[in-house]
């Protein structure tokens, strides 16, 4: 070509250079090739349109594997896309190995990508020979790269020795994928089998449990730490002769035994096996080293995440009991969910101990113990073993629940008390308990609480209440410390929740925004005992929990404990929840706690929590805090609180009594404008709709009553409480006490 003659045409140029272009668009799954391309790929050398399945049966479908996984690493990189692609006749025979430059672009909107590239014939040693093999398709480090990122991450995910040999089984390496593998472990100075594919099931027989002083490539991986590359049956035969006829029978012709080694230890071998002749350049050599090495990592990561499992399972197994057989006049269900984190075992524990004469004798008392030691590592683990063995000691020598409380946590105080060494002092431990002592028989409940969140009844309603009881410090703070004891009875149809401050605070919540959630729960579910356990558990850790975070979202997770008591409704066949015919709480308080008239208050509007006059609910609540202050600060007795809501709703009528043990009667006064007592007779006679004064062996009970509809002329339904009094019955005696 003269100067200033023009260029010749780009396809005349590359037609020159024996180079055809081609263009895919993976939107209308439409190739076209010109001439030469067509040429390269088989074709008629003439320009053609082909479909994407048409141009991939010219492919060898190994090649259009690692064609994808190229593209998508050009486009993410934005550089070019070389492979190197086999191209097949219609025998399926490798015609010739071309080599493939393209800029490939992706369209988000149409979801597709376009390819502008060239074809071009490389020189490939000749398939078959003993320094032949399988050309390598696509660029060799690009697709390279793109494989040992698939395979880095896909070995990362893997969670179990069996997803890690299926992954391991289904990688595709770049040009020379083997067709066999095995992975072998070391047992002591034996070779064992981990896992194999591409074998026939016992063909591992001949080398299980083989010793590593075998003449065997993998027992010499094992011993020495070193690769071994065996390209042909004759290198095989000649170097392991004493192992060759376990090998020959596969009909393999290339074989690599990889060293599977973890922080400088070789905890095993990995064989990959060939079909085909492979030469092991340094580039084959540096995959196959790489993924034995990720191989090594995910064995081993999941052979330690499979010990952990084991021992979360012994342990749980062996602290946390079964509750063994129903017990006559109630049922318990009860979850254990770890924190999900570290060993997934921490203080959390929960526990059912028959007491002497209990239920394995047909009838009698149980003991449902519920705790929380503080942390949540294998100390705490172990204390909570250890104290748990130590409650069932104490609970089966017959003791009170307030002298088991007291007796745990002189034990637990004298296990983690090492003296004024700082080590000692750092590492003190305290646990919070519920112990409840139940009599199937009556329904009747002893509950003593060290620090531990309140029980909570559902009644047959569906009506919640948080049920206040006495406590006292975490069990090992001070081994003097007294634990009162509360007496509460789970009428026929209702069900007692204790649980530990997990349930109540995982996923962001505090002890108040927690409830709350709980509270719903319960009150919504209508399901038997078991089906409730699940729905609290599922509530705060299943999908639905993800929707309700709470307010503190950065807060640790902890571990639950949830034991739930029901008892079952008068007669056969009851089932959970039925309507009941009254609602009642009780709270005592005594001449020592005055803050308890608070907790009287919130019990009695929980109570009333479906009332629906917030006029008469404030009343009540007016006049529970002046009969409950007047028993205080007017006698020297404590005052025992019973509210009950009565009827079907629309109809109801509310009751609320306080008793005392004091004989002096309430009168009516008068007050100045100016007095700070004597009122509440007089609002006893503007608020309540009933109420009178009920003389007793021993005290008296002053009571009031409420009805729904809402009426305030005293007139109460046919099947109210007693009747009111007539106003002479509270004479204006001089010793009596004022109201």
């Amino acid at each position: 070509m003269r100067t200033g003659e023009p260029l010749p045409a780009v396809g005349e140029v590359l037609a020159a250079l024996a180079t055809g272009m081609w263009h895919w668009d993976t939107a209308t799954d439409k190739v076209t090739v010109d001439a030469e391309a067509a040429r390269l790929l088989g074709l008629p050398a003439e320009e053609t349109t082909l479909t994407e399945a048409q141009a991939r049966a010219r492919l060898h479908p190994v090649d259009w594997n690692e064609i994808t996984g190229v593209v998508g690493l050009a486009v993410a990189e934005g550089t070019l896309a070389e492979v190197r692609i086999r191209i097949m006749d219609e025998q399926g025979r490798v015609i010739r190995v071309v080599r493939s430059r393209s800029k490939p672009s992706f369209d988000p909107v149409k979801r597709a990508f376009q390819l502008i590239g060239t074809l071009q014939e490389v020189t490939e040693p000749t398939p078959g020979t003993p320094a032949g093999r399988s050309a390598v398709t696509g660029d060799w480090r690009r697709s390279r790269e793109a494989f040992l990122l698939d395979a880095g991450r896909a070995l990362a995910e893997a969670r179990s020795t069996a997803e890690v040999l299926r992954v391991a089984a289904g990688l595709s390496m770049p040009g020379f994928t083997p067709d066999g593998l095995a992975v072998f472990g070391v047992e002591g100075d034996r070779l064992t089998i981990i896992g194999h594919h591409g074998h026939q099931p016992g063909d591992d027989s001949p080398f299980s449990h083989m010793s590593l002083d075998t003449d065997y490539p993998a027992a010499e991986v094992a011993r020495t730490g070193r690769a071994v590359y065996l390209s042909t049956p004759d290198q095989y035969k000649a170097r392991y002769p004493a192992t060759w006829p376990l090998a020959s029978s596969f009909g393999r012709h290339s074989w690599a035994f990889l060293p599977l080694t973890v922080a400088g230890r070789t905890m095993g071998a990995w064989m990959a096996a060939f079909a085909y002749p492979v030469t092991f350049n340094p580039d084959e050599r540096s995959v196959l080293t790489t993924v034995a090495r990720m191989l090594a990592q995910a064995l081993s990561r999941a052979g330690a995440a499979e010990t952990e499992r084991a021992l979360t399972d012994g342990l749980q197994r062996s602290m946390l009991p079964t509750l063994g057989p129903q017990i006559p006049g109630m049922s318990v269900a009860a979850r254990y969910v770890p924190t999900g984190g570290g060993l997934q075992v921490g203080g959390d524990w929960y526990d059912m101990i028959p007491l002497p004469g209990g239920p394995s004798s047909g009838s009698g008392r149980i003991a449902l113990v519920i705790g929380d030691v503080q942390g949540h590592d294998v100390r705490a683990a172990g204390l909570m073993g250890q104290l748990r063995i130590a409650l069932r000691a104490y609970a089966s020598e017959g003791h009170r629940p307030d002298a088991v409380l007291s007796r745990a946590s002189r034990f637990l105080h004298g296990m983690t008390d090492g003296g004024t060494d700082g080590d000692a002092l750092a590492d003190l431990r305290f646990a919070t308990c519920l112990y409840v002592e139940a009599d199937p028989a009556t329904g009747t409940l002893h509950i003593a609480r060290a620090g531990h969140p309140d029980p909570a009844i559902r009644m047959v309603d569906g009506t919640v209440l948080a049920r206040p009881t006495a406590g006292g410090l975490p069990l090992g703070i001070d081994p003097d410390a007294d634990y009162p004891t509360t007496r509460i009875t789970l009428e026929p149809g209702e069900t007692m929740l204790i649980c530990t401050d997990g349930l109540i605070e995982t996923g962001g919540h505090d002890l108040e925004s927690g409830w709350q959630r709980l509270r719903t729960i319960l009150e919504e579910h209508k399901g038997d005992l078991e089906e409730l356990a699940d729905a609290l558990v599922q509530g705060v850790h299943g999908p639905s929990s993800h929707h309700t975070t709470g307010p503190f979202a950065d807060r640790r997770e902890d571990d639950i404990a949830v034991l739930l008591l029901h008892r079952p409704g008068e007669g056969s066949g009851e089932t959970l929840f039925l309507p009941p015919p009254v609602r009642r709480t009780m709270l005592s308080v005594a001449q020592a706690e005055p803050e308890r008239v608070a907790v009287a208050r919130q019990q009695l509007r929980e109570l009333l929590h479906d009332w629906p006059s917030p006029d008469q609910v404030d009343s009540a609540v007016l006049l529970v805090s002046e009969m409950l202050t007047n028993v205080l600060v007017h006698t020297d007795a404590d005052a025992l609180l019973l509210a009950e809501v009565r009827g079907e709703p629309g109809s109801r009528r509310m009751r609320v009594q306080v008793t005392d043990t004091s004989d002096a009667l309430p009168h009516k006064r008068r007050p100045g404008e100016l007095a700070s007592s004597g009122r509440g007779l007089v609002l006893m006679e503007l608020l309540a709709d009933a109420w009178g004064v009920d003389p007793q062996g021993e005290g008296k009970s002053i009571w009031f009553e409420l009805y729904e509809s809402g009426d305030s002329d005293g007139t109460a339904p046919e099947d109210a409480f007693p009747e009111e009094p007539p106003e002479d019955a509270f004479p204006e005696e001089p010793g009596a006490a004022p109201a």
